[in-house]
């Protein structure tokens, strides 16, 4: 089980049908592995995090075909695939005061680990926190 600040890179675009498959293909295409990726829908817009093996790179290629990328201060954290590992976290956070900005999270049924990304109101105190 551990904690680490990492970096993940947000996209703000027009929600058009094709915008994530044209983001893929170019990581994919540039040998850029996604981690973890999440997407939503806030009126015209869609919103995009996205952890990857090479940030700066996708950044960089992302950049150059407008799309208008950020890198911000994350929250990783590998924690054992198992019923209440996420409401350890939540309880530890919240006995703090420290809020959740956002969170996403997947593993298959039949897998051993979990990689959260998440980002608090406080995320180094967070990090100390989760890594206690």
């Amino acid at each position: 089980m551990r904690a680490s600040m990492g970096k993940e890179v947000l996209v703000r675009v027009a929600n058009e049908i094709g915008v994530l498959d044209q983001m893929c293909r170019l990581l994919a295409e540039n040998g850029i592995n996604t981690l973890a990726v999440s997407g939503s829908v806030h009126g015209n817009d869609a919103i995009f995090r996205i952890v990857t093996t090479d940030n700066l790179r996708a950044t960089d290629m992302l950049r150059r075909r407008h799309f208008n990328p950020q890198e911000l201060d994350c929250i990783m954290v590998e924690r054992p695939h198992r019923p209440g590992m996420l409401r350890a976290i939540t309880e530890d956070l919240v006995g703090e005061g420290i809020a959740i900005e956002h969170i996403y999270a997947t593993a298959a049924e039949n897998q051993a680990g979990v990689l959260m990304v998440l980002s608090t109101s406080n995320n180094e105190r967070a990090l100390i926190l989760l890594n206690r």
